[in-house]
């Protein structure tokens, strides 16, 4: 079906809708598959009507389409089945399982397998049925789950929106159609009267005769008029031409087409089997690809000139409603949206004209240049300074081609082609005009290091890239030499050569999917080819939009594909590829009509695209081909600038043609580049050394990206919390400068002796337990659960009221100590021990739904809405005595033994899948990162290892320094925690607090009582890593600042224990709320739990302390509490 025709399709749904055929319209989406409409499919899946949810699916996909269509279904039908038991209708169940569920046996081993085991153990293996309390809450759980199946399924990709269209666009059409009719009738009426639509409209002449038709179909046919309406049937460039999948693609792909389709150069990008990358495996796109047809909204039609005396519309009645599919669209807006960087935050002068930028992927207000002259550089844009500045040179002549050392000899000129950082920051790349990549080592501020150079390609390196095949860091580079190479990152050895091409070869785009690892490339003579990483040459051979020079590149979540290229005559274009089809999904608008120079491109927030073109920055919504806005970023910038977004999209870096950078900032940019500024003057008003440097922990927090890290708090709240608070922006600065100013030169410890000085609340209790072993806020922020030394579970609740509005956990409103009205506990096996004795542990899922748990005996898990034991597992022994989720699946468990070992448990399948050894005495800590893809663990035996979590081998391990004077008990625990960044972690240990950097295992910081004072019990980061809680065995808890691990507050026990209280009474263990920064609770060793927030007229524990030595940060040495009265006071 044409792409007019389509759309007409899409007229007649919005029609169908307005007129309230409801039955139609769904019927019509069904039928089409062009639109699925994700609010019928609710209503259906909530009113259980399962049949016709199956039958409306079935207009989209199948069961055996992909893995996500086989979820889809399977979890429709699994909850079909589920209803059905818990209705007890046992042949009903039954029939469902014979009928509906076997199926998937044929499909997927392993889920026959959860299907079979469904039946035995019932809601433990799968974290849905872990919430099946009633029907109604059990359909509302599983559609989250459907909706994101959904969302992922490539069938689905582009059918889950519906078209901008003003309401009655379809009225609105035939209406202009009989205008235009009207127009050519030789005696137009004023008024005239239109009583059908199945002839041509024609004013009467007076002798009774009527004017010739204009058109034999106004709905359907072509126009020959000039000004007139494309033609909506399949003609003229939308009639496909057809050619076959070419024989070597087709005998590659895993299941090839047998149907015709426009050719792309003879092929379809085809990456893999099945919905992955598929990469594209349906070859067709408009055989035209330039043309960019106008919508019926565009101007020229809107406002055509008629005749004087012609109202602009025929008196045909039109209904005007609310637009139709609410929450499948969204108006197109013209004005520049609040998220978009604009403002003109700073301005750096480079010294020559920059050619390639990219922004630090962790510390996002580094930004790397290369430049026209060879120069490379690395500024701090928050502070304005320019920390590295090299110029090109050979780092070993000897070891390079003769050609390149006679090719530097007769003309030393050498310009930077691409600049790009590691995935982690740790490396970058540089690729030059003349056959050589460096690669450098980043170790912070100015500290870079020679790592490789490569006489990678003969004449121009044209562009670098970095990914990860094979579970190895490797470097990708492209050339003149029409060869695309890839490199060990560690050694420089080549991996793979790739060749194919017949013209140099411009850029390179690696990319993974579903554990299939691909490249682009794009040649200068517009060809597009695609490389697995094997030596079987290119799986792909088709064109580019624009040809010539074109680059790729993903949106930040890896699900949508552009382009952007500029032909020779300076012709421009971004089109998004559908990858599913291989088609163009859409060519976007709006460039200069012939670009001076080649246009560069980029993607930001998964919504957002800009290019530099017609001395200024354009942006499109990704979902509507016309330009969104675009700015000049107050003049002065080249025809066609160079862009780079940070990796948060809140800062834009930009070429000028004065050889300088502009950097344009939104709100969050702002508020960031604020407190970066306000830190480095704090540093210059503070220091003895001339030259501030920035914390990297306290700017990686800060600048930290939230698309990589999807469970955490905003950035801007974040940012804000560099202070300890949440400001708005207008406060932030001068709040800054007056605490650093002022308070610099008079600042001491603040102090909270009584319980007018902040706020506590401990919580009601009636069940008998003699101490608080584990504490945690759960994720959502409105309950706290706690584990007592006697394996019982206590969970409290608050509510929304009017002094709570948010329903969430405060020291201002008591909550309820909450159970089901079964009465019954949540109590842990306790097998033969005494749990007065065990090493307790517990983990709370991502969604609050289940708590697996240990006390010394059998691991279980419990139903946190109903408190049931779903299933017990793993007796003793060895004991558990830590427990951690895996962050990217929560059927995957890091569980460590009193035995020393780590346990990786799957789940779902009932099975270890590895064990880890590397420790000597007990695991008491537990903690993954998801960006570096690292299990962290820490023992009694004061030992860190780090494991990489794709293959669990051991990659760095590190006993701790016990620092001088201090002897810690036979079996302290020591704790560990990863930052906001997920690069370093905090080890709490009895007789230290320190803070690791993860891929040395170095430690950075390290602050440690004096020998005389109280060990530490526990501590913990604030949800924004800002701050660290720490609770001490005297009772006493000290707040202090990450960005030096300086005390900025101290909680004396008189704040919060009455006198009648014991002597003995201390906090064992410290949880911080999820999402307020100054919010944290205690578990006490008499049972009790605490809830501590600042006072509301304070909003932040105490003053930030000065920073020393000139830098915030300063690793200095061990530091321990001092003299009574000042910020080391004795405790």
């Amino acid at each position: 079906m044409s792409s007019l025709s389509r759309e007409l399709v899409f007229l007649i749904l919005q029609f169908l809708d307005e007129e309230k055929f409801k039955e139609t319209v769904h019927k019509l989406e069904q039928e089409s598959g062009f639109f699925f409409n994700m609010k019928y499919f609710e209503d259906e899946v909530h009113g259980g009507n399962w049949d016709e949810v199956e039958k409306y699916l079935s207009g989209f996909t199948k069961v055996d389409d992909n893995r996500y269509s086989m979820k889809i279904f399977f979890e429709i039908r699994k909850q079909k089945y589920l209803e059905a038991l818990d209705k007890h209708d046992r042949s009903k169940a039954v029939e469902i399982l014979v009928k509906d569920l076997k199926v998937f046996a044929t499909f997927n081993e392993d889920l026959f397998k959860e299907i079979t085991q469904l039946l035995t153990f019932g809601e433990f293996q799968n974290e849905q049925l872990s919430k099946y309390g009633d029907t109604k809450s059990a359909r509302a759980i599983m559609l989250v789950e459907l909706k994101k199946l959904i969302e992922a399924n490539p069938l689905f990709r582009d059918k889950l929106q519906f078209p901008n269209l003003k309401n009655s666009r379809l009225r609105t059409l035939i209406n202009q159609s009989l205008n235009w009719q009207h127009q050519l009738c030789k005696n137009p009426r004023s008024n005239p009267d239109i009583k059908t639509l199945f002839v041509d409209h024609s004013c009467g002449q007076p002798n009774g005769a009527r004017a010739p038709s204009p058109a034999n179909n106004p709905l359907l046919g072509s126009l020959s008029k000039a000004g007139g309406f494309p033609p909506l049937g399949a003609h003229g460039p939308f009639q496909p031409t057809p050619a076959q999948v070419p024989a070597p693609l087709a005998g590659w792909m895993s299941n090839p087409s047998t149907v015709t389709h426009p050719a792309i150069s003879g092929g379809a990008i085809g990456l893999g089997p099945s919905s992955i990358p598929a990469a594209l495996k349906h070859p067709r796109t408009p055989t035209n690809p330039s043309v960019d047809y106008p919508s019926g909204d565009s101007d020229h039609v809107a406002k055509r000139t008629r005749p004087m005396g012609i109202s602009d519309e025929v008196n045909l009645p039109v209904n005007v409603l609310s637009v139709p599919f609410q929450g499948h669209g969204h108006s197109q807006a013209f004005s520049a949206p609040d998220d978009l960087p604009r403002a003109v935050a700073r301005i750096l002068n480079q010294g020559s004209s920059p050619m390639s930028m990219d922004f630090h992927p962790v510390q996002q207000t580094l930004l790397l240049v290369g430049t026209n002259v060879g120069d490379i550089a690395l500024w701090e844009v928050g502070s304005r300074e320019r920390l590295v500045s090299k110029s090109f040179k050979v780092w070993d002549v000897s070891a390079c081609s003769m050609t390149l050392q006679a090719a530097l000899v007769k003309d030393p000129a050498v310009s930077v082609n691409r600049v790009i950082w590691s995935p982690d920051g740790s490396l970058f790349g540089v690729a030059y005009s003349r056959h050589i990549v460096q690669i450098y080592s980043y170790h912070g501020g100015e500290e870079v290091r020679q790592h490789l150079e490569i006489d990678a390609h003969t004449g121009g390196v044209n562009d670098i890239a970095f990914s990860h095949p094979n579970k190895q860091l490797c470097v990708i580079t492209c050339g003149d030499d029409k060869t695309i190479k890839v490199w060990d990152a560690t050694n420089g050895t080549k991996q793979y050569t790739f060749e194919g091409h017949e013209a140099p070869v411009y850029s390179v785009c690696p990319h993974y999917k579903e554990n299939i690892q691909f490249i682009f490339s794009t040649a200068v003579d517009g060809k597009i080819k695609a490389w697995l990483y094997d030596n079987m040459g290119s799986r792909v051979d088709y064109e580019a939009p624009g040809r010539w020079c074109t680059t790729m590149a993903y949106s930040a979540d890896g699900t949508r594909l552009f382009s952007c290229g500029t032909s020779k005559e300076g012709e421009s274009y971004i089109v998004e590829w559908n990858e599913s089809e291989g088609a163009v999904k859409r060519t976007y608008q709006g460039f200069r009509k012939r670009s001076l120079g080649v246009v560069q491109f980029d993607t930001t927030k998964n919504r957002y695209l800009a290019a530099g073109d017609d001395f200024s920055i354009k942006f499109w919504d990704m979902d509507s081909v016309q330009p969104l806005t675009s700015f000049d970023a107050e003049g002065g910038l080249p025809a066609s600038p160079r862009i780079r977004f940070n990796k948060d999209g809140s800062l834009l870096a930009v070429s000028t043609n004065d050889n300088g950078l502009k950097i344009l900032a939104n709100l969050d940019g702002m508020r960031l580049l604020r407190t970066l500024e306000n830190l480095s003057y704090d540093s210059s008003r503070t220091a003895e050394a001339p030259k501030p440097t920035i914390n990297p922990i306290s700017v990686a927090a800060a600048a930290a990206s939230s698309a990589g890290l999807a469970e955490r708090s905003a950035s801007v709240t974040a940012i804000a919390g560099m202070n300890g608070d949440t400001r708005n922006v207008a406060d932030v600065k001068p709040r800054i400068t007056e605490e650093s100013s002022d308070k610099s030169k008079i600042w001491k410890l603040t102090e909270i002796n009584e319980p007018s000085q902040c706020r506590s609340l401990r919580l009601p209790e009636n069940l008998r337990v003699t101490k608080i072993s584990r504490l945690i806020f759960t994720n959502s922020g409105n309950a706290i659960l706690a584990l007592a030394s006697n394996a019982i579970h206590l969970l409290w609740k608050w509510q929304r009221s009017d002094r709570n509005s948010n329903g969430k956990a405060t020291a201002s409103v008591s909550p309820q100590l909450w159970q089901p009205s079964s009465g019954i506990l949540m109590t842990n096996d306790v097998a033969d021990t005494n749990p007065e004795e065990a090493v307790p542990c517990f983990a709370l899922s991502k969604n609050d739904s289940y708590v697996m748990s240990a006390s010394g005996g059998k691991i279980s898990l419990f139903n946190m809405m109903t408190f049931k034991t779903m299933a017990t597992f793993m007796p003793p022994p060895p004991a558990a005595t830590s427990l951690a989720f895996h962050p990217q699946d929560n059927n995957i468990i890091a569980i460590g033994m009193d035995d020393s070992t780590i346990q990786i448990y799957n789940v779902r399948v009932d099975e270890v899948k590895s064990k880890l050894k590397g420790h000597s005495k007990r695991i008491t800590g537990l903690a993954f990162s998801h960006v570096l893809n690292v299990l962290v663990s820490s023992g009694a035996d004061s030992q860190l290892c780090v494991w990489n979590t794709d293959g669990w081998e051991k990659q760095k391990s590190r006993f701790l320094q016990v620092p001088a004077g201090r002897t810690p008990t036979a079996l302290s625990d020591t704790r560990v925690q990863f930052h906001q960044d997920q690069i370093h972690f905090l080890v709490v240990h009895e007789t230290q607090l320190a803070i690791f950097e993860t891929t040395k295992l170095d430690c950075v910081k390290q602050w440690a009582p004096r020998d005389t004072s109280a060990p530490i019990t526990h501590a913990t980061f604030s949800c924004d890593s800002q701050l660290v809680y720490a609770s001490f065995s005297d009772a006493s808890v000290c707040v202090f600042n990450v960005a030096n691990l300086r005390l900025r507050c101290r909680i004396n026990p008189t704040a919060y224990l009455p006198a009648s209280v014991s002597s003995n009474v201390h906090p064992l263990v410290i949880a911080a709320h999820p999402s307020e920064a100054n919010e944290f609770a205690l578990g006490l060793s008499d049972g009790g739990v605490h809830v501590f927030e600042p006072l509301e007229s304070e909003n932040k524990w105490g003053v930030p302390p000065p920073v020393e030595n000139g830098s915030a940060s300063s690793m200095a040495a061990t530091t321990s509490v001092g003299a009574p009265g000042s910020e080391q006071a004795q405790r």
